[in-house]
């Protein structure tokens, strides 16, 4: 293991640069570009399906609009539609965050989710929690953008939130450090197929299923290596995985 770490960290400080996350199109290219929190929301929620395609439909978003009228986001947002999301869905996914823009603050949310136990899982339930109550519109592609509420216990990866959280709370290298009042040492992997396939064959998640409870092996595991700062690792896995380097190991 100790190997194995030497060669994570080798990787961490040549990919968590500019240079590395300008090397392939990343939607963190585009939330770095305004270092705004529900900018970057919607970077990391648009974030499923080929990572070229991300970026040009983020790059196709008018984000001024958040903080325009209604009907002005109405107006724009008829043609606009990424894979599952309709025109509509994204409309109403710019009113709903608009509302939470300019009633809410999102780290505050968050901060009182997390306080409930020390867990970063219950964050993201309440943040999603709010942001259902702030539009009663429904459909399957409004509602695959913001994911689900858990009642008991998650067993979905969180996936995009877990980015966005990365992105928020990591104050070093690439990460964008907007939120000061969570702590990094509590993050959760932002697990997806290329870092869950890299991190079983490199034995640092023995779960195969890909579900949350992978996510806490996988960040648990990780600990180890950096208790104070686990998540530094997670773009270094994405890549290695993306680029096809695990014969390097």
């Amino acid at each position: 293991m100790t190997d194995l770490k030497a060669k994570l960290d080798a990787h961490v400080l040549d990919k968590n640069t500019d240079v590395g996350l300008f090397s392939h199109a990343d939607p963190l290219q585009v939330a770095s570009k305004f270092n705004d929190p529900i900018i970057a929301l919607i970077c990391a929620l648009f974030a499923y399906g080929n990572a070229k395609l991300i970026v040009k439909f983020l790059n196709s978003l008018d984000f001024s609009l958040l903080d325009e009228s209604e009907n002005e986001i109405r107006k724009f947002y008829k043609t606009h539609k990424y894979r599952f999301e309709n025109p509509t869905d994204v409309a109403e996914i710019f009113i709903t965050l608009s509302r939470l823009k300019k009633d809410f603050d999102m780290e505050q949310i968050l901060k009182q989710g997390f306080d409930k136990n020390g867990l970063m899982i219950e964050a993201i339930n309440a943040l999603i929690a709010k942001i259902y109550s702030l539009n009663s519109y429904k459909s399957d592609g409004y509602e695959f953008f913001f994911g689900r509420v858990f009642d008991k216990k998650p067993t979905s990866p969180y996936k995009r939130y877990n980015m966005f959280l990365r992105w928020m709370v990591r104050d070093t290298d690439i990460d964008l450090g907007l939120f000061r009042s969570l702590p990094k040492s509590e993050l959760l992997m932002p697990l997806d197929v290329h870092t869950h396939r890299v991190s079983l064959n490199l034995g640092l998640c023995a779960r195969k299923s890909y579900d949350f409870n992978a996510v806490l092996d996988l960040t648990n595991n990780l600990k180890n290596f950096d208790p104070l700062d686990p998540i530094k690792y997670d773009f270094a896995l994405y890549r290695i995985g993306q680029g096809k380097e695990l014969e390097n190991f």
